[in-house]
């Protein structure tokens, strides 16, 4: 029987299958990749469907949730957690249920769940994700909301799994007062190459429509928010004499569009393109293969899914010089700055590498993928959490670190 299965319960992902977004692709490939057939998962999914349905052996429901502006996040990981204990109890699960959620929204909440949770002989996991409260996004009272439930669900958590080992420093420097439990287990990526070709109608279109020539523009991908730093690395572009351009694949944020217009006016630099989402991962795969090189301006948060798949395709990475892009890039990728001229200057250093230098980068940057940060590796190591509960060659106990 499947309840005989260690059950494991997945809250604060929107769903599989996944179409963007790195907690939802997080568990298409924990779904996908598992492999010791023990275990059941069940994921909660935001109003994919009316009644439940199976995706690569997990049982996933659906849960509705009212469209309430920002506290719909909220609302819809309460409302999941809720559902996956009323389920334990009317399906009598027994063992050690594992409730694992993503990200830390409901920390006001979480005692009294966990005190469920408890009596079901579970466990709950929590991955704290990155610095949310830092986010420009946010209003100072939803800031200060973030940090105070951020707080809470470190205190209740029985384990906190970090895909950062800065943040998972972060925790246990801002938090010891509470002992946490953590452990460190990777996101992951794949160096797999595109199954397209440079002829491949979907991207041919895409490439010509832009007016894009392969290996003569620099790229960004990620979201259109200040923390990113699109701003500075579209001032330092336009400072650069680089003869390249610079395609941007982002999302809508016209406000954000518009201030930086007034700033910047990069409208007037022909190099610079906004070229909207891509949502196909084949294509986007393709783009970035295509790339000369790979800007990543990110500062909040862990380890970045955009950088592992930057990485994984693209040989010449330029990424800012933070503590989360160096534990992942190390020496594979080349750093700036936010002072002035960092970047441009890098730019130039960059546009004046041989043939050579660029490869031995690449073959430096798959090599860090497929040795720190494989689907199968990390998927072996939540495996071994979910079955036995133990951090030992798991991922790295802070603890047993220091």
């Amino acid at each position: 029987m499947e309840t005989e299965k260690q059950q494991v319960f997945i809250i604060g992902s929107k769903g599989i299958p996944a179409a963007y977004g790195g907690f939802e692709t997080f568990v298409e490939k924990l779904t996908e990749y598992q492999a010791s057939g023990r275990i059941k998962y069940n994921v909660a999914c935001m109003g994919k469907k009316n009644t439940g349905y199976e995706y690569n052996g997990a049982r996933c429901f659906s849960v509705k949730v009212p469209s309430i502006g920002p506290a719909k996040a909220i609302y819809y990981d309460i409302a999941a957690l809720r559902a996956c204990i009323r389920y334990c109890r009317s399906q009598k699960v027994g063992g050690r249920p594992v409730f694992y959620v993503l990200a830390c929204r409901i920390g006001p909440f979480i005692g009294r769940f966990k005190k469920k949770i408890e009596k079901l002989g579970g466990v709950l996991y929590v991955n704290p994700d990155g610095h949310e409260w830092k986010r420009a996004k946010w209003s100072m009272p939803v800031r200060r909301y973030w940090k105070f439930s951020e707080k809470l669900m470190v205190k209740h958590a029985d384990l906190l799994i970090c895909d950062s080992k800065n943040i998972e420093r972060y925790i246990q420097d801002d938090y010891g007062r509470y002992h946490p439990r953590t452990a460190f287990i990777a996101y992951g990526s794949d160096i797999s190459p595109s199954k397209l070709t440079s002829e491949s109608e979907s991207y041919k279109n895409w490439r010509e429509g832009n007016k894009l020539t392969p290996f003569g523009y620099y790229l960004v991908v990620g979201r259109f928010v200040p923390e990113n730093n699109f701003e500075i690395m579209i001032r330092e572009f336009m400072a650069s004499d680089t003869s390249k351009d610079l395609v941007l694949i982002t999302t809508a944020n016209d406000a954000f569009l518009n201030k930086l217009e007034q700033r910047l006016h990069f409208r007037g630099d022909k190099r610079i393109k906004f070229v909207g989402t891509v949502y196909d991962q084949e294509l986007l795969k393709k783009i970035r293969e295509d790339a000369y090189g790979y800007f990543h301006g990110h500062e909040v948060g862990g380890t970045n899914p955009s950088l592992l798949e930057a990485l994984g395709s693209t040989k010449l990475n330029l990424l800012l010089d933070v503590g989360f892009n160096r534990e992942v890039g190390e020496e594979a990728a080349l750093y700036w700055s936010k002072e002035e001229g960092s970047l441009s200057a890098l730019i130039a250093a960059a546009d004046a590498l041989t043939a050579g230098q660029v490869s031995e980068l690449g073959a430096k940057a798959k090599k860090r993928i497929a040795d720190a940060y494989s689907w199968t590796q990390i998927v072996t190591q939540y495996e071994t959490l979910f079955l036995t509960g133990k951090l030992s060659e798991v991922g790295v106990c802070y603890e047993e670190s220091r």
